[in-house]
């Protein structure tokens, strides 16, 4: 299936979603943008640039990952790289405040 392409981020976001049903999806996106987080973090204050190529493959392997194995699609990030990184970061701040309907496939 082609990706749309989107020139706003609400439209975007609400088609984001529906390619991020699956739980096991949603949590390995948590814990790739987290894990991301803090390779950036330990990057930046230890100095140590390798940290910054761990944030890459963390982020980006734990959400291919649930993508290509639970959700079985391809990730938005082909064909729209920023809003695909916002995206990431909108979705985890709706999971840890709650604000994410809990849809199943």
């Amino acid at each position: 299936m082609d990706i749309p392409k989107y020139t706003d981020f609400k439209e975007f976001y609400r088609y984001y979603l529906t390619q991020h049903q699956n739980p096991i999806c949603r949590f390995l996106h948590v814990v790739g943008t987290l894990s991301a987080g803090i390779f950036i973090l330990l990057g930046l204050i230890c100095g140590v640039w390798m940290f910054l190529i761990f944030a890459v493959l963390c982020g980006y392997g734990f959400a291919w990952l649930g993508h290509f194995i639970f959700e079985r699609n391809r990730p938005a990030t082909f064909k729209q790289p920023l809003y695909s990184l916002m995206a990431d970061f909108v979705m985890l701040k709706d999971i840890l405040f709650d604000k994410l309907p809990n849809q199943k496939k």
